[in-house]
């Protein structure tokens, strides 16, 4: 067992350390995260989920240094308004006020000059517009085809100077060039519309470039949902045979889409180029004399289940987190119980308060050392790689999750260790060493401590540090409750009962860890994603509906169920 958990804990740190990357710049992007989770989650009226973003940033926030004294203060500033926000809109305007304020203090740290930055976008884009115009002029599908696609190209490589400096700008590009997009995938192009949304498209990179502001931003409070709703509506529509509702439908979604699209392309880079790329297709498709009915429903449900799944991308409660030490904290529990009894059945009553002591300095310690690591896999230190840890390590955690239930905690694995102990405590006994008494008791709890830290690992990344806490305590007080109970009922409560609902529930936190963890992978395109049709996402044990993770998890069963197959036997 000491070498089972030694080798663990060398896996876990060898694991951290190469996902902690030393960072010699000041990064942002966590901030930036945290915001657009908060925005998203105060839209979808998830009033603690935005809090709970809000909290993150504050503890990332605390931990930045800036020679911008009057910048940084004024994010303090709004920070403290999107807090302590009431209502609904007061936090969405305290929310967009502090992005914007930590924009102003980044390019305060990182000064650039503004109008260079337009003129050299306008020196970039020049010739590729003189480019499509001439392609345009030709009447040559092919030819305009091939010229949008490179215009396209180099803008997605070339857009963040307008991103940063005109959102309102920035949105009206997008949405200019998606609609001639779809006029050139239409089935009968009509050149003359093409040549009129281009020089639409050509007068707005034109302003921009001048420093002119004549876009209007996009309205309302839109979110993954709105996302979600307009798809469902159109699949209605395309279902009833009403194409052109179905067209006009995508086309308002993909209007609002730049108001929308960080909140997909922060999470999944891969669905962000497909909707951009596959959307105005799709409404060209719905006009066409021959619609496919079948295969554009398919991409659409693909679509809506993809930014379901990042709709769903779940965090663990406290609850799981509880759930972990009180499983193992039960089978601690018992060892204590069991070295109390052994001492008063050998005459040496008096010396049970050591058992109390060792026991309370390893709850002690596991504790701690348990704080300590979810405040660690919680830094903004590791930020750039936050994600692929979350995966990876959840991953290990729920391996040895499965290890322990099928084989530690197994009917030879704990007699073994309860032999251990008798002999070691008999040993004390006779030798009357209070220290030796303690230490046994302290290794007993310690023992199950880290394991319970082997399975926090796998959980810790997501679950915000103060939940973490909550989780331990409660915990805690659940297990003196009992201990007070099994006390007072002197053996008369099946115990084995209680292992057998408590390690159920452990496996279930296992299907859950796979789930997330090879989802985050997903999210992070370090795994693929096969989506199966017809399926939910059901975020809160861990279910999403792609090959990849639904394998993951038919294997826990299958190990799971197989397990519970041999013990049957061994019994007969």
């Amino acid at each position: 067992m000491r070498h089972f958990l030694t080798r663990c804990s060398i896996i876990v740190c060898l694991l951290l350390a190469m996902v902690l990357p030393v960072q010699a710049t000041q990064s942002y992007s966590h901030l930036y995260i945290a915001i657009s989770d908060a925005l998203m989650n105060t839209k979808q009226d998830k009033e603690a989920e935005a809090k709970q973003a809000l909290e993150q940033f504050a503890a990332d926030w605390a931990k930045v240094t800036s020679e911008q004294k009057e910048a940084k203060a004024k994010v303090d500033e709004i920070l403290a308004h999107a807090t302590e926000a009431t209502s609904k809109d007061e936090r969405l305007e305290a929310l967009s006020a502090l992005s914007n304020a930590l924009r102003a203090l980044e390019k305060l740290e990182n000064p650039v000059d503004e109008a260079a930055q337009r003129a050299e976008f306008g020196q970039k884009f020049k010739p590729m517009m003189a480019d499509f115009e001439k392609a345009l002029a030709s009447g040559d599908m092919q030819a305009i085809d091939e010229a949008y696609k490179d215009f396209n190209i180099k803008w997605n490589k070339n857009e963040r100077p307008v991103r940063e400096q005109s959102i309102a700008m920035y949105g009206q590009i997008e949405t200019q060039m998606a609609f001639l997009r779809i006029s050139i995938s239409a089935e009968e192009p009509d050149i003359a519309l093409m040549q009129a949304q281009f020089a639409d498209l050509q007068q707005t990179i034109e302003d921009f470039v001048a420093g002119k502001e004549t876009a209007e931003a996009v309205e309302g409070d839109y979110s993954l949902a709105t996302l979600i709703t307009y798809i469902n509506e159109a699949m209605d529509f395309v279902e009833a045979g009403d194409y052109k509702k179905a067209s006009d439908k995508i086309r308002d979604f993909i209007k609002i889409w730049p108001s929308v699209e960080i909140e997909i392309s922060t999470r999944n880079g891969s669905l962000y180029t497909k909707i951009e790329s596959d959307m105005p297709i799709i409404v060209s498709d719905l006009l066409k004399s021959s619609v496919d009915q079948e295969a554009i429903t398919k991409k659409l449900a693909n679509f809506r289940t993809e930014i379901e799944l990042i709709q769903g991308d779940s965090d663990y409660t406290f609850w799981d987190a509880a759930l972990i030490l009180l499983r193992e904290g039960l089978e601690a529990l018992l060892i204590i119980l069991a070295l109390v009894s052994f001492l008063e059945k050998s005459g040496q009553s008096k010396m049970r308060k050591w058992i109390y002591v060792g026991a309370f300095v390893g709850v002690l310690l596991s504790a701690v050392a348990a704080v300590l690591m979810s405040t660690i896999l919680n830094s903004a230190t590791i930020d750039t790689n936050r994600e692929l840890m979350e995966g990876y390590v959840g991953l290990l955690a729920a391996a040895m999750m499965i290890g322990v239930g099928i084989w530690l905690h197994s009917k030879s694995s704990v007699a073994s260790w309860n032999r251990y102990i008798s002999k070691q405590m008999g040993n004390a006994i006779s030798s009357g060493s209070v220290f030796a008494m303690a230490m046994i008791s302290f290794l007993s709890v310690f023992r199950e401590g880290a394991e319970t830290l082997v399975f926090y690992a796998g959980i810790a990344p997501k679950m915000e540090t103060s939940q973490f806490i909550l989780g331990i305590v409660v915990a805690l007080l659940i297990l003196v409750v009992l201990a007070l109970v099994l006390w007072k009922a002197s053996g008369k409560i099946p115990i084995h009962k209680f292992f057998a609902v408590a390690t159920v529930f452990i496996y279930a936190l296992a299907f859950k860890i796979i789930g997330v963890s090879l989802h985050t992978l997903q999210l992070t395109d370090n795994l693929s994603t096969t989506i199966v049709d017809g399926l939910p996402v059901i975020s809160w044990i861990g279910f999403y509906p792609t090959v990849e993770t639904i394998i993951g998890q038919v294997i826990l069963l299958v190990l799971v169920a197989a397990t519970m197959l041999y013990k049957k036997r061994q019994k007969r």
